[in-house]
Parts: structure tokens; sequence; C-alpha cells
């Protein structure tokens, strides 16, 4: 037992030194911490105010810890520490300590003289038998006599060069875990300096200057104070790293030395040593340390409460809201059938309404929902394209087509009679040139369809997903069906305009005509001629061809050119109708009976399938009762102790 020297230092035994006054005002307000941490309420998105000793290896961070708790913790060359240890102090009366390791849900009691041991053992449970790390916690619970009531998380020791067959990346493995854990603001850095070496250096100090940048919420202990006490003084009063809570400077146990022993040495070691006597007292030693780090502890847990409180608050209410507009879970065969049936319906009207009556009522503000308005900007646009694909020839090959199809079709027979072939060989062309613009108009048409169709079985069956897989399967089997089909009807169009050219529209004739009245001019001097609907044609490049042939070449173009307006005009035309006539049919009853026959699908399980919940759902489900037992246990365990614990508040932190 230390005996207190100087009324003004904090020297005295571990089973009092250690020991807050304020532990029996803490306890409590800890204890509900530690309850949420054990709840993994940190897995809801709830940070929890939190010690976490930091520091490079072989600073001193094992012997800070020991000196806090009393025990032996492991040691050894390279890291010691694996896994996050959450180390849990806890001062009370019994003279026996008890001490107990928790992880994995595996709760393992031990003793101080195999506490080491048992550590080194369950690390190597969660983290493998070699250098690895692991980010799943170790938690160790100490019950004892004398130590502060503190909760403190001390993680692997920081390394650049990878040793003793540590994984490669042990740098960035270590960095992610350490920045895991000080990154939030409810966390308190606690940095383990080495005094043999300058702090700015240090690379725990520059990851806790990454996320505390002015250094508010960065304590920072000395170790090996005795090793280097030269200019050990200026360096903590200069605070060159911005440590925000301040220094306590401690001295190392040595060897097999007693926690007594060593803090009586400490204390002289600062009373006596020339250069260390200069440190302030409320600076110095391991009881000093404690007591800080549990003023520390009561204020950011008392400022972190209510705001905790909150954040729980909220999280119940999104999960309440998120659970609320899950799927129903259905109970019975008759409850399916009753409920498919309704949505079937309600289905089927919004088809009829969106797709045959042009009606908006249920999507007023959503365009891409209006389709009879967008299947008409379709048509249009196909109709538009259609005719520009077909467009008049240049004039630099004005009638040379033409003409080069009547040289080839010639035969002998008599003069002045334009043979069919000729007819027939160009009509080919231009058909050919627009063979493959049908096809995609009505696939384009039939996926914005389906887009609709989706976006309505999503509508109505939003609280059903079983339905609305089922539902979504034969609609897209329905839809490639139709497509197919409609795609092998407009090539059918298009194949029986390549087999006649036939027309009984009047307008052919008087086009022809029209066009036909300018063939005269062909035989003008002039380079340039008027030529009706082709324009001002420079026919220079026909000088050297009979009058004759020419007559022949652009009676020819006239009939192509009259009958093609027609044979376009005729192709939307059908095309239109006959998309028409598949979405009427496929709003008004055939989607309905593929839902059905989908649904009822024997083979597959019938209608009893929809009983069974979607596994995302069911998922999701299971996810959310489990978040809402946490978040309300934790809400419970908050409201016991908001109102009855007062947190005096240090001004000195």
């Amino acid at each position: 037992m230390i005996v207190q020297e100087n009324s003004g230092d904090h020297v005295s035994g571990v089973d009092a030194s250690l020991v807050s006054t304020y532990n029996d005002r803490i306890r409590p307000l800890l204890d509900a911490i530690d309850k949420l941490r054990n709840l993994n309420v940190m897995q809801e998105g709830i940070q929890l105010p939190t010690i976490v000793v930091v520091g490079d290896q072989s600073s001193g961070k094992s012997s800070v810890l020991e000196s806090l708790a009393g025990i032996s913790l492991p040691r050894g060359d390279g890291i010691c520490t694996r896994v996050p240890l959450v180390i849990r102090l806890q001062n009370h009366a019994q003279s026996d300590s008890n001490l107990q390791l928790e992880y994995l849900t595996k709760v393992v009691p031990t003793d101080e003289s195999n506490v080491a041991k048992a550590i080194n053992q369950a690390t190597d449970e969660i983290a493998g038998n070699g250098k690895g790390i692991s980010h799943t916690p170790l938690t160790l619970v100490v019950k004892k006599n004398g130590v502060p009531d503190l909760t403190m998380i001390d993680l692997p020791g920081i390394t650049r060069v990878p040793v003793h067959g540590q994984p490669e990346d042990i740098y960035e493995q270590i960095s992610d875990i350490i920045m895991e854990y000080i990154k939030p603001e409810e966390s308190i850095i606690l940095n383990v300096l080495s005094a043999t070496v300058d702090f700015p250096t240090c690379e725990s100090i520059r990851m806790s200057q990454l996320v505390d940048k002015t250094g508010e919420r960065t304590l920072a202990v000395v170790t090996k104070s005795d090793k280097a006490p030269d200019g050990l003084h200026d360096k903590v009063m200069a605070n060159d790293v911005k440590i925000g809570l301040g220094y306590v400077c401690v001295r190392n146990r040595i060897g097999d030395e007693s926690y007594e022993e060593a803090r009586k040495k400490e204390s002289k070691l600062f009373q006596v040593h020339p250069l260390l006597r200069n440190i302030d007292k409320s600076m110095v030693g391991v009881p000093v340390l404690a007591e800080r780090l549990v003023q520390i502890q009561a204020n950011i847990i008392s400022k972190c409460l209510p705001d905790i409180v909150k954040k729980i608050n909220t999280k119940l209410t999104a999960n309440v809201s998120e659970l609320n507009n899950l799927p129903r879970r259905l109970s019975s065969v008759a409850e399916v059938i009753t409920i498919f049936m309704r949505i079937v319906g309600l289905f089927r009207e919004s088809l009829k309404k969106l797709l045959v009556r042009g009606e908006f009522d249920e999507y007023p503000d959503d365009k891409s929902m209006h389709c009879t308005a967008r299947l008409a900007e379709m048509l249009d646009k196909f109709s538009e394209e259609i005719k520009l694909s077909s467009s008049i020839d240049s004039s630099e090959k004005f009638l040379m087509a033409e003409i080069e199809v009547l040289e080839e079709t010639k035969a002998i027979a008599l003069p002045n009679f334009l043979p069919r072939s000729a007819f027939e060989a160009l009509l080919h062309l231009k058909i050919k040139a627009i063979a493959e613009m049908p096809a995609n108009f009505i696939a384009q048409v039939w996926d914005y369809v389906e887009t609709v169709v989706i976006a309505v079985v999503g509508h109505h069956c939003e609280k059903y997903s079983q339905f609305q897989s089922h539902m979504t399967i034969a609609a897209r089997n329905l839809i490639s069906s139709v497509k197919e089909k409609s795609s092998e009807r407009v090539l059918e169009i298009v194949e029986m305009e390549k087999l006649a050219g036939y027309t009984c529209d009047p307008e052919y004739l008087a086009e022809w005509k029209k066009h036909l009245a300018y063939s005269g001019n062909l035989n003008q001097n002039n380079s340039v001629v008027n030529l009706g609907i082709f324009g001002n044609i420079n026919t220079s490049h026909l000088m050297n061809y009979p009058v004759g042939i020419k007559s022949e070449a652009f009676d020819l173009k006239c009939r192509v050119t009259a009958y093609w307006k027609v044979v376009l005009k005729r192709m939307v035309d059908c095309i239109a109708l006959q998309l028409l006539l598949s979405i009427q049919r496929f709003a008004n009853g055939e989607m309905e009976e593929e839902i059905v026959s989908e649904v009822m699908d024997t083979k597959e399980g019938g209608i009893e399938r929809l009983l069974i919940e979607m596994p995302s759902v069911a998922v999701k489900r299971e996810r959310l009762h489990k978040s809402l037992s946490i978040l309300k246990e934790s809400r419970a365990v908050l409201a016991k102790i908001m109102d009855k614990t007062a947190v005096p508040n240090d001004s000195s932190i």
C-alpha cells in the first residue's frame, strides 16, 4: 500500500488510487452504454461514446492498459492485439477479482494468471492462428477491487512493415480498423506515445489528426518517461501535435514489478527526477490518467446520451414505417384468391385506361404513362422516318437508275411498252431500303408497352411482392409472344408489297399524270430544267441518251414515285391498324388470361405458391424485426438511467 507523501500528489495504492470519486454516478451510465454495445446497437448506425486506444507498435499501449486494469495482457514480438479488444473495467468491493471473455456468442470465465493465454486463444478463434487481424471484437470484462470504471477499446498497434508472417497489406488492414473506431465524433482517442520518439512522426498522431483536426477529443499518454526525460517537459507543454485534452506522462511497469511497486516508483520519479519533477502533477501518473479518463468518459456519455436517444427514436420510427410498407403476409388460399382477383381486376382496368381509352387519371403527372399519346407520337415519327428513307434521288444521278433498269429488262417486243419487270425491280429496291423499319418500329412499341405494363404491375402489387413476380413473368412472356406475332404480320405486309404492284386508289393515276406532264421539259436545250416535284434538275448528263429512252425512264420514275406514295400510306395505315388490334386484344383479355395461367400453373405449385413469402422480403422482414427488438431494448435501457443519473461537468476537460 502506497502512503500519500504529498497532499498535492495523486498517489495511493492500486486498490484506491484508480477508483474515481465519480464512480457511483458514472457506473449506471457506463453500464447502460455497455448494454447498448452488447445489444449491437452500433450495427443500427447508432454510434456510442467510446475511449479508443491507439498507438504505434511498441509505444507501450499494453503497459498502460495493464496499469489501469491491474492485470497482465498478451505480450510478444509483432502485433499482440489482432482484434479490437473491448476492456470493461468495473470496480467492485469484493477482494476476489472476476474476469471473463465474451466473443462469438461465447462467455469464457478466466482469472488473472490465465487471462493473457485466454485472450490469445480467443483471438486465434476469431482471427485465425496466423498473424492476420479481424474486425470482430473481443470483450474482456474485469471486475476487480480498485480499478476505475472504464470501458476502452484497444486496437492493433500500427506497423508499416510486415514481419513474422504478417499479411503484405497489414498496414492497410490495421488502418481500416483504427479509422473505423476513431472516425465517429462520439469516440475519444487515447493516443499512446513513447517519450523516446518525436511525436509528429508517430503514425497514430497522423491518423488521429485526420479525424480530429483540432484535437478536441484526443488525450495523449506519454509512456517510457523514465527512458527519455530530456526535453519531455517542453514537448508536452509545446503541444505541437494539437492534443486538445492534454497529456499525461507515465512510467511503464518494468519486469516483475508489482503494480503497487510500479506506482510507488512512478510517483517518486516525477517527484525527484531533476527534469521530470517540473511537469505539473496534474499531468503525471497512472492514477491521474485513470481519473482523467473517468471524467472524460462521464462528460462524453452525458453529452451524447440525448443524441443517442434521438437517433434511436428516429431509427425506430423509420423501421416501423418500413415494416408496415412490406408486403402483407397471406395466411390462407382463400385470402390469396380474393386479393389476387382484386389485383387482376384493377390491373386490367388500368391497362384499358392507358392503352385503349387514353385515360390518365391514375398517372396525371407521369407523361411516360400517357400511352395513347406516346404511341401516336411513335407512329408519326415512324411515318416521317420511312418517308425520309426513300427521298428523291440526287440530281447528279437523276434517271440513271431507271435507264439502267430499262436497259437490263428490254426484250424483243413492241416499242413504247414499259416492261413490268422494270417497274418491279425499282419497287423492290425501294422496299428493300425500308424493309427492316416496320419490324423495328413494332419492337420499339412493344418494348414501351412492356415498361408501362411492368410499372402498372408494380403499382397494384406494391404490398404483395409474391403476386408481382408472377404477374411480371406473365406480362413479359405474353409481350414477347405478341411482339413476335406482330413482327411476323408486318413482315407479311412488306412481303405483300414486294409481290405485285397494285392499287385501286385513283390518286395513283392522278399523281402519275401530274408528274408526267413535265416530261417535255427533258427535250429542252437548257442544261437545267424544271421537272415538277423533282425540282430544277441539271440534265446535262442525259444529253447523249436518245429522246425515247429518256422519256421512258422519266415515265417509269413518275409511275414508281406516284405508286410509292400509295405504298407508304398503305403500309403505315396497315401497321397502325394491326398495332391497335394487338394492343386492344392484349388489354381486354390476353394479359389477364396469361396471368391466371401463370399463377394457377399446378406444375409449379399452383396458387399455394403465393402463400410463400419472397426470400428477399422474408429476409428484410426478419432484419427489421431484429432491428426493432434491439432498438426498443436499447431505448428501455436508456429510459431507466436518463432521469436518475446526473453527471458532473469538469471545466478542465
